[in-house]
């Protein structure tokens, strides 16, 4: 059974997306503490004047969180090692009026399919960066307590084999089916859509929008020269600000050990705006 994702209301129509000159007038509001320099290096544009560095709402250190384990598994590039959030446990922000919003948090995860008696995975400290009103947060992320390099090689090896085992052309309609069931045999494809769907939530996260994978609605396993996995598939991404369901045509190239390559194609079904990008 995949995670099911966290029960949030359902809103009618796109809500409106605050400017970050009102986010940074809330957070001061709510945190009177503000007010400390940028440490040095932060790569963020100083803009001395303006800037406000607060205590951030848990909804902001929930978003970065997010947003830094999409980009860590994606960039893991191993359905092994798939995390997921267990627990924000601090975090601070720093409010860049004309630039956008930057927090720094430390939270753990686990493992998305969890085995028997596993604890937490680990813990992971990072910098998360949201620019105004636009997607694709600048990640920083560094993360302790990983799963066993050999243990996710033979778990990854193991998938691989499945994969290469599934019936050629690949035919798989809806997984999970109507009753939340994935067949274990069907897993390896789910994994591996988890993957590369990683890259386009990370890509489309904003500070106010997030995203996660509810369905595999249709995958398509093409033949290769080599011996990667190479197959298109087409999930259905929920989008929780707006509680729009996002369909997503996503080409994923992978292979035990090597960066995954991955390209996508988005369609909003509101705005009828289309989102579409590559990664190798």
């Amino acid at each position: 059974m995949p995670p099911r994702p966290q029960p949030s209301p359902a809103p009618r129509g796109r809500s409106p997306r605050p400017a970050a000159p009102l986010l940074a007038l809330w957070l001061l509001l709510a945190f009177p503490q503000a007010a400390t320099a940028a440490p040095a290096g932060s790569g963020v544009p100083e803009d001395p004047g303006r800037r406000q560095d607060t205590g951030a709402p848990r909804g902001l250190l929930q978003q970065a969180a997010r947003a830094a384990l999409h980009f860590v598994n994606f960039r893991a590039g191993s359905p092994s090692a798939l995390r997921v959030l267990a627990a924000v446990q601090e975090g601070r922000a720093a409010i860049y009026p004309n630039e956008g919003c930057r927090v720094d948090l430390v939270f753990t995860t686990e493992r998305y399919n969890p085995e028997e008696d596993e604890g937490h995975l680990g813990k992971c400290s990072a910098r998360v960066f949201f620019k105004n009103q636009k997607p694709r947060p600048a990640v920083n992320v560094t993360c302790t307590r990983l799963i066993e390099k050999k243990k996710r090689q033979q778990e990854d090896y193991l998938l691989y084999k499945q994969m290469k085992q599934l019936k050629n052309p690949l035919d798989v309609v809806n997984l999970p089916d109507s009753y939340g069931y994935i067949d274990p045999s069907l897993r390896p494809m789910w994994d591996l859509a988890f993957l590369g769907s990683s890259y386009v939530m990370w890509e489309k996260t904003t500070q106010f929008l997030y995203y996660y994978m509810i369905q595999l609605s249709s995958v398509k396993q093409w033949n290769t020269n080599d011996d990667s996995i190479d197959f298109d598939y087409t999930v259905l991404l929920h989008e929780f600000s707006t509680q729009e369901i996002i369909p997503c045509r996503i080409h994923l190239v992978w292979y035990p050990g090597k960066p995954l390559k991955v390209k996508y194609h988005c369609q909003e079904l509101q705005t009828l705006e289309e989102a579409s990008g590559t990664e190798e």
